[in-house]
């Protein structure tokens, strides 16, 4: 079952079948004044974030019924903007870029200190509230619209697909008005300076990105490498 606390303005459902760190999570959560539900596999999860005005997402990846990168991945194709932070015993890089390349915020491997988790989840709220108060008219740039207000892309009047963090990593370096940024300025900016990705996370983010709205992925005319520095957006 799950349980839901009354408190505080955020509501942040936790998604983990350990009661030990589900339990802790909850008692440091509301004590923070979050509001919390929890929930102690996929499904049940999937529910809740459906039904509910979820403000933050904690995810273990390793869930029964329904594991956590499936979850992602559903509430993501339904176009759910909550920030989501992934928890992982396994802390294997590909794991890492599978979970923030579906659209995750966040990825902490386990196990973690409360002091850091709490960190980040104040971290990931306080981005979110900003992107959501710098909503408005929708940029344009050379064939590309991007409207930060619905977080879709049009390219010569078609919608692209794009990932939650992808969408991030293009809103990035579009916002940089043409300066160059570094992969660490990059993942700084999308996802926190506490976060401890490594370059070739970035690299994957603009090869996909590349795929989706150039028209030569090899020769890009949008997103474009600055050798040895890192990259930047073209209109």
């Amino acid at each position: 079952m799950a349980r839901a606390l009354t408190g505080g303005a955020k509501t942040v459902l936790v998604v983990e079948d350990d009661e030990s760190i589900s339990m802790g999570l909850e008692m440091n959560l509301t004590a923070e004044g979050y509001h919390v539900l929890v929930a102690a596999d996929g499904e049940e999860g999937l529910k809740l974030a459906r039904e509910g005005e979820i403000d933050l997402l904690i995810l273990d990846v390793m869930l029964p019924r329904l594991n956590g990168f499936e979850l992602l991945r559903v509430l993501r194709s339904e176009r759910r903007t909550m920030p989501i932070i992934m928890l992982s015993a396994r802390g294997a890089e590909m794991d890492k870029v599978m979970g923030l390349e579906l659209g995750a915020e966040d990825y902490i491997t386990k196990p973690f200190g409360l002091a850091e988790l709490l960190a980040r989840v104040k971290a990931v709220l306080r981005r979110d509230a900003i992107a959501r108060a710098s909503e408005g008219a929708p940029i344009r740039s050379g064939d590309l619209e991007i409207n930060t207000a619905t977080r879709e892309v049009i390219r010569r009047g078609e919608r692209v697909d794009l990932t939650a963090t992808e969408f991030d990593v293009l809103l990035c370096l579009v916002e940089a008005g043409g300066r160059v940024l570094s992969r660490e300025q990059i993942q700084s900016r999308v996802w926190g300076p506490t976060h401890h990705g490594t370059p070739r996370t970035i690299d994957n983010f603009i090869l996909q990105l590349r795929a989706k709205l150039e028209d030569s992925p090899t020769d890009p005319g949008h997103i474009v490498t600055v050798r040895g520095v890192g990259y930047r957006f073209v209109g």
